[in-house]
């Protein structure tokens, strides 16, 4: 197995940029997957918070209105799928959210394991 260390990166020249670029890959991957869970728990909000009736003018209520409308009026027209005033676009897109983490993240540190 590789080593890792000052030592390691001194003895193997172009192995190096390969060894960085596998830590770049993985560092890219834990945000991605980060970013993608934090977004999931504000989709996860904004289907809470639109059970009730919130005051529109409340600013965490804004906030999770603007950051998911754009994602959610995209799914809406994409699949316009409305069953007894229910929205569904919510749970469509935390499938895609656990898809992304589940095929691009992994992709990711797979990638970034075979670099090393």
């Amino acid at each position: 197995m590789f080593g890792s260390g000052p030592l390691y990166l001194e003895q193997g020249g172009g192995n190096a940029v390969m060894f960085l670029f596998a830590n770049l890959l993985e560092a890219a991957g834990a945000v991605l997957n980060l970013l993608l869970t934090i977004y999931m728990w504000v989709v996860i909000a904004r289907a809470v918070v639109s059970w009730v009736n919130p005051d529109p003018y409340n600013p965490i209520v804004r906030f999770l209105y603007t950051s998911t409308e754009p994602v959610l009026e995209r799914v809406r027209r994409a699949v316009p799928f409305f069953a007894g005033g229910i929205d569904f676009s919510p749970i469509i897109v935390f499938i895609a959210i656990i898809f992304l983490q589940h095929f691009l993240v992994q992709s990711l540190y797979d990638l970034a394991r075979a670099l090393r």
